[in-house]
Parts: C-alpha cells; sequence; structure tokens
C-alpha cells in the first residue's frame, strides 16, 4: 500500500485538487516528485509482486486454533488491500493517458 501512495504521489494529487476545484500557480510546484516516478514505480511493482506471492504462492503455515490468522476474514481483508494497492499502482502508472480526459 505505501509503494502505491508513493508512486502515485507525483501524479494523482494534483488530479485531485484540480478535480475539487484548487487551483493558481502553486499547483505547479506539486510535479516535484515527477523525475522520481520511475524509482517509486519500480518499487511499488516489486512490493506488489511479494504481495501477490506472499499471498498466492507461498505455502500457508499452520495457525493456532483461535488466532487472528485462522480466521478467514483475515485472508479476505489482506487480498482485498492486495488488490487495492495493485488498482492504486496501475492507476498511478497510467495516469499519463487517462488523466486528460478529466480536464
Amino acid at each position: 500500500m505505501i509503494g502505491a501512495v508513493l508512486a502515485s504521489s507525483c501524479c494523482i494529487a494534483p488530479l485531485v485538487l484540480l478535480t475539487l476545484g484548487v487551483s493558481g500557480a502553486w499547483i505547479g510546484n506539486l510535479t516535484a516528485l515527477e523525475p522520481y516516478k520511475p524509482y517509486f514505480a519500480a518499487v511499488a511493482l516489486v512490493f506488489i509482486g511479494l504481495g501477490f506471492h506472499q499471498v498466492y504462492v507461498k505455502p500457508k503455515r499452520a495457525c493456532a486454533e483461535g488466532s487472528y490468522c485462522a480466521r478467514p476474514q483475515s485472508s479476505i481483508f489482506t487480498q482485498a488491500a492486495l488488490w487495492i494497492g495493485t488498482a492504486l499502482v496501475i492507476l498511478a502508472l497510467t495516469i499519463n493517458w487517462w488523466a486528460p480526459l478529466f480536464y
């Protein structure tokens, strides 16, 4: 999730502010992180890949009866967070294609 936020910080924040009606000359300063976007994207993709490996590939370890990991809700929450993070990273990486549709 942190990787998704970092990858989207240079692009989505100005788009959200612009959508909310915030404008002005200072909004151009929010692109200061743009040169680092490929690095943030690479880190985010590595962590997303590690997350998918952890959730779907790695064998499950035995859990003590009644512990948090023994409940199916923990697995559902982890999968949901992983897919939401993946969606955020995909949105951040493709922003140059879909952002012009909003302004």
